[in-house]
This record gives C-alpha cells, structure tokens and sequence, in this order.
C-alpha cells in the first residue's frame, strides 16, 4: 500500500473556506484519510485518543492558536511525535523562533498552492 493510502493526516483551522482549501488540496494529493477540526482545543483530545501522522494547522485561530497545539502534542508521549505543519500569513521571526523551538516540522504560507503544500507535506512524511 502507498504512502497516500496509509498516510493520516489531521487539518486544524477555525475558517470553514481555508480548511476546505486545505482537504481539497489533500486530496488532490491523492490522500485518502484526511480529517478536520476547526479548532485546536476540539481536535487535541482527538489526536491524543487517536494520533495521526501529520497535523496541518493554521496559526491563527481564537482560543489554542497553532503553536500552542503543537505544544500541546509534544508533551503529549503518545503525540509528540507527529508531523507538524504550521500554516500563516505572516510567518513572523516570533512564530518561527517559537516553532522551531516545539519542533515544527515545515511552515506553509499563506495564500498557498497545492504544489506548495505538497512540497512542505512530502519534505515532513517523504514522497507522496
């Protein structure tokens, strides 16, 4: 079975078009196990009951923003493990500086392409 047969992957984002923008862009890939939440805090007690292999999350969201769900999952032992993609418009030296620091794994600009996604997905879980 291929990588895009086996691969799951969890998007987090609070606005309904970019999250769409986002499966849609998966799937395109050819990714078949695609799931989304439109928040950090309701899709944590998901992945930490349910781990995937690469969580995409936008940074700017109200409540638990993108970073602050990455850390979430790195001091989780069942979750800290996970791939971690962080999507912004402004990838500012605070947001990478505190990224790097939690272990982020790619960061994808906004407004983004599927090639461009798929490029920051493949350099995190390997060739697509």
């Amino acid at each position: 079975m291929s990588l895009k047969h086996k691969l799951r992957v969890m998007v987090v984002d609070d606005m309904t078009v970019s999250r769409g923008l986002l499966v849609q862009s998966l799937e395109d890939m050819g990714l078949v196990h695609v799931d989304h939440h439109k928040s950090g805090d309701s899709a944590l007690p998901l992945l930490a009951t349910n781990p995937v292999h690469l969580v995409i999350s936008d940074f700017n969201m109200p409540g638990m923003n993108g970073l602050d769900l990455l850390e979430n999952l790195r001091m989780n032992q069942t979750t800290k493990g996970v791939g971690f993609i962080l999507v912004t418009g402004s990838p500012t030296p605070d947001i990478m500086t505190r990224g790097r620091k939690l272990g982020l794994n790619n960061i994808v600009k906004k407004p983004f392409t599927t090639a461009t996604l798929k490029s920051a997905v493949e350099t995190v879980v390997g060739r697509l």
